[in-house]
C-alpha cells in the first residue's frame, strides 16, 4: 500500500540526503523517478567523543568521513542508477541539541471580506518570529490553514472575513549550521545546502503518511531527548523537547509524563500514540511506556494505543537499492523531499 499518491511527472532527479543526530551521522543518495524513490547508497556513522573533545566537533568529524564515503562509494552508485553521479539536489536533517522546532499562528481579520491568496500567505512568511540569539532560521513549512474558524486543506481563492495560518519553523545553531555547510560545500562545490530540523521534516511526513489518524501524539524516541507532539484534528498544535537523559531512563519516562500532564491541561490527549525509535530498541520501548502506566493520563481503564513506526510501514513507498539495512530516518528525509512541494 502507498502512503502517498501519485500525479508526480516522471522526470528523473537525484538528492543527497544527510541526517544529522546527537549519536550518529546518516547519509543517502537517492534518485526520484516520478512518485518513486529509491535510496541507491546509505551510510550511518555513530559519533565518537574523544577525551575532552567538544561535542559539535566530534559530530563534524564523523560528517567528514561521512561526506568522503557519500563521495568514494555513494558518487559511482548514483552514476550507475542515473547515468551522473553529480547530485541535483541536497537537503540536510539536523536535530537537537543543535536545533529547535517551533509553532506559531498568524492571524488575519477585516471588517470586509477578502480572497484568501498564496500572496497573503507569503505576507504572512515575511513575518519574523522571534529568533533566539545564535540560532539561524531555516526552514518554515505552512502545517494548517483555518478560515472563518474551520480548517481547510484548499485555502485559495476562497472569500473569507477571518483567517488563520499555523506555521511550522526550524531554527538551527548557527556555528553548526556553518560548519555543516561550509564542509557539504567543500565536498559537492555548491552554495545550496538546504537545512531543516529533524523534528520539522519528520512530524510533516508522518502526519502526511497516516491522514486518517487526525487526532495522534507523536513520540519520538530516536535520540536523548524528550519530543513530543500533539497532532489535533490534522493540525499540529505542540511540540515539546526536552533533553533529559537516555531513552527509556526513569528520567526520560519522568519527563514523558511530565509532558502529556502539560498536554492534557490544555486537550484531551488522543488515543494513539506513534513511537519512533531504532527498530532494535522498540521492543523495550514498548515494554517500558506499559510498565510505566502512562495510560493513567488518560483517565481510562483502557491504555492508549502505541503504534510503531517500522521501516515496513513506507518500504513500498521508498524503493532500497543500497546493501545496508534500511535506515528510518533516511527514508523518511525521502518520503519529505519527494513531497516537499506538498509540505511547504
Amino acid at each position: 500500500m502507498r502512503l502517498f499518491g501519485g500525479g508526480v511527472s516522471k522526470r528523473t532527479e537525484s538528492a543527497v540526503l544527510i541526517d544529522i543526530g546527537a549519536a550518529s551521522v546518516g547519509g543517502a543518495c537517492a534518485k526520484f523517478v516520478g512518485d518513486e524513490p529509491t535510496l541507491v547508497y546509505t551510510r550511518r556513522l555513530p559519533i565518537e567523543l574523544r577525551k575532552g573533545e567538544a561535542h559539535e566537533r566530534a559530530m563534524l568529524r564523523a560528517l567528514e568521513v561521512l561526506g568522503d564515503a557519500l563521495i568514494r562509494e555513494g558518487a559511482p552508485a548514483l552514476l550507475r542508477e542515473t547515468g551522473s553521479g553529480t547530485p541535483v539536489d541536497f537537503l540536510v536533517s539536523i536535530d537537537s541539541p543543535w536545533q529547535q522546532t517551533v509553532i506559531r499562528t498568524e492571524r488575519i481579520e477585516k471588517q470586509e471580506p477578502f480572497v484568501f491568496t498564496k500572496g497573503l500567505v507569503n505576507d504572512v512568511l515575511k513575518k519574523a518570529g522571534a529568533v533566539e540569539k545564535g540560532m539561524l532560521l531555516s526552514s518554515e513549512s505552512i502545517i494548517g490553514t483555518i478560515l472563518n474558524g474551520y480548517e481547510t486543506r484548499d485555502p485559495y481563492g476562497k472569500r473569507v472575513h477571518r483567517a488563520s495560518v499555523l506555521i511550522l519553523t526550524s531554527y538551527i545553531d548557527h556555528r553548526i549550521a556553518e560548519g555543516v555547510t561550509a564542509l557539504l560545500e567543500r565536498f559537492y562545490h555548491t552554495k545550496h545546502i538546504p537545512l531543516i530540523s529533524g523534528s520539522s521534516l519528520r512530524y510533516q511526513v508522518v502526519r502526511i503518511a497516516f491522514p486518517y489518524e487526525r487526532d495522534a501524539i507523536i513520540l519520538d524516541a530516536s535520540s536523548p531527548l524528550v519530543a513530543l507532539a500533539l497532532v489535533r484534528n490534522s493540525l499540529l498544535a505542540v511540540i515539546s523537547e526536552t533533553p533529559d537523559g537516555a531513552v527509556g531512563s526513569p528520567e526520560w519516562l519522568k519527563e514523558i509524563r511530565n509532558v502529556l500532564s502539560e498536554f492534557a491541561k490544555r486537550y484531551p490527549l488522543p488515543r494513539t500514540i506513534f513511537l519512533l525509535a531504532r527498530e532494535t530498541d522498540v521492543g523495550n520501548l514498548r515494554e517500558t511506556l506499559a510498565a510505566a502506566d502512562i495510560g493513567s493520563l488518560w483517565l481510562s481503564d483502557s491504555p492508549p494505543n502505541i503504534v510503531s513506526i517500522l521501516t515496513s510501514h513506507v518500504a513500498s513507498s521508498v524503493h532500497q537499492a543500497a546493501e545496508s539495512s534500511p535506515d528510518l530516518h533516511l527514508i523518511l528525509m525521502a518520503l519529505y523531499w519527494q513531497h516537499r512541494n506538498t509540505l511547504e
